[in-house]
């Protein structure tokens, strides 16, 4: 597929991308804080400055997009079709200082969870899975594990 804009065009719209406060990070901390959570944002002194911080549980929760972050058997995980070596690099980039962040973290005894913004695009009835992951003790979760539209397929199997 030929991208319709050009080089100019298609910079300007990149660059507008936001990282901080996107919509599907402001619906999650809408959440917490009507379950009554406390929480601060984007801490800088902390590896790859979390979105959210629940010092009280010791977490950290980054909300990833699913396209910059690979979210696995997502839909909404494409690759572009103009500059394959340009974005495969970038995505592996991202992938790599994403581990790096939460190896540091792990290290540092945080809790990481990563919520996924397919998991943000639903319901918040949805949501109810989170608190338990809050309150739980594992080191790492991902939620939800499972994009989902693969959920949809397993329950109509």
């Amino acid at each position: 597929m030929v991208d319709v804009h050009d080089y100019v065009s298609r910079h300007k719209n990149m660059s507008a991308i936001k990282g901080k406060n996107t919509k599907p990070e402001i619906v999650l901390r809408k959440y917490l804080h009507r379950r009554g959570y406390r929480f601060r944002l984007h801490r800088k002194d902390l590896p790859g400055s979390p979105d959210i911080v629940m010092p009280k549980f010791k977490l950290v929760i980054f909300v990833n997009g699913c396209f910059w972050h690979r979210h696995f058997d997502c839909k909404y995980t494409t690759t572009p079709a103009t500059r394959k070596t340009f974005w495969s690099k970038k995505f592996k980039q991202n992938q790599t200082r994403d581990i790096r962040n939460q190896l540091a973290l792990l290290n540092n005894g945080w809790r990481i969870l990563v919520v996924w913004e397919c998991g943000l695009k639903h319901s918040l009835s949805n949501f109810s899975e989170l608190d338990s992951m809050i309150k739980c003790n594992s080191k790492f979760k991902s939620w939800p594990s499972v994009p989902p539209r693969l959920q949809a397929e397993r329950t109509r199997n």
